[in-house]
This record gives structure tokens, C-alpha cells and sequence, in this order.
């Protein structure tokens, strides 16, 4: 196998998770085993329901939150939870077998500082060779992006957001 590569989908635009799950689905297409890791989320998502349903073994999510929001200052509960988490993706990336990992808003867990910048840095630097890494999340830092191989900005031109319409079953979870 190629040397596998750093993938970063980040911006103010929609659509970073659903570029992951559908990098993630491609790879399950291909009997690859994917670890989809999500930071400061834990809302039932079709794309995780579907990836779980059709991915089966090979397919294994993580998450680890309470449901609250970092609205300013994250509290040390929130950080807690970001550090057991990005701890336990690890732990399961050593355990077991992955061709993919997604580690969707993990750009966003750094820039609220619920997790240490450097720590994740270092484990690209030193992740195995065969890993694909699929990073997400607003606020990417210089540091991430010169990371990846790939980087992609989600631009937000218009949203209906901006006008209130809410969060959609089927389309934004």
C-alpha cells in the first residue's frame, strides 16, 4: 500500500462531517476498517447510523459529551471529555487494525483548547504509515494545515442558518 495521507476539511461552510462520512463510506466500499472519532458531539447523525448499519465490523465510532455547548470559555468537564476521548481513539488505533480514521472536529477541540495542539501534531507526525487521517472542523490552526496533505476550506456563502432555520433531520444530522 502507498504511503497513506493527512486529509483536513475546515472553514465556516457545511459540509465537513458529510465530506469524512462519505470518504469514510468509500472506504468501507472497499472493505477498509474505519474509526470514526467525533469530538463535542454526541447527537444521533444519519451519516453515523447508515456508516454503523452498513460498515459493521469494520466500522466503529467514538464519542464522548454531554451534549453541551462551548458558547465561550470551555469548562474543565468539556476538557475532560475531549482528552478521555482523543486518549481512547489511540488506545484503539494501537488495539486494533484501521486503514481510516476520522477525527471529525478535532480542529475545533484544539482551538477551544480542549486539547493539546502539539500532542495531536505529534501523532501525525508519527501515525503509521498505512493510516489515512481525515481531520474536520472549524478554526484549523497554521500548524494543522501544514500538517495535511490535503486541505480543503468549506466557504460559507449564504446559509439558511443565517435566516433561522434550524438544524434539519436528514440534512444537517
Amino acid at each position: 500500500m502507498k504511503k497513506a495521507q493527512i486529509q483536513l476539511y475546515t472553514g465556516d461552510g457545511k459540509g465537513k462531517t458529510t465530506a469524512a462520512a462519505g470518504l469514510a463510506a468509500r472506504a468501507l466500499g472497499h472493505g477498509w476498517r474505519v474509526l470514526f472519532v467525533q469530538f463535542m458531539k454526541n447527537r444521533k447523525s444519519g451519516e453515523i447510523d447508515f456508516l454503523t448499519l452498513c460498515g459493521g465490523e469494520n466500522f466503529r465510532v467514538l464519542r464522548n459529551w454531554d451534549g453541551t455547548f462551548v458558547l465561550s470559555r470551555p469548562n474543565s468537564e468539556q476538557a475532560g471529555m475531549c482528552r478521555d476521548l482523543w486518549k481512547m481513539s489511540l488506545e484503539a488505533l494501537k488495539a486494533e487494525s484501521y486503514d481510516m480514521v476520522v477525527f471529525d472536529e478535532i480542529a475545533v477541540a484544539i482551538s477551544f483548547g480542549l486539547l493539546d495542539e502539539r500532542e495531536v501534531l505529534d501523532y501525525l507526525r508519527m501515525k503509521p504509515l498505512s493510516l489515512e487521517v481525515v481531520l474536520t472542523g472549524q478554526g484549523a490552526g497554521k500548524k494543522l494545515i501544514e500538517a495535511a496533505d490535503l486541505v480543503t476550506e468549506m466557504k460559507k456563502v449564504k446559509h439558511y442558518y443565517d435566516n433561522g432555520v434550524r438544524a434539519r433531520k436528514g440534512i444537517e444530522y
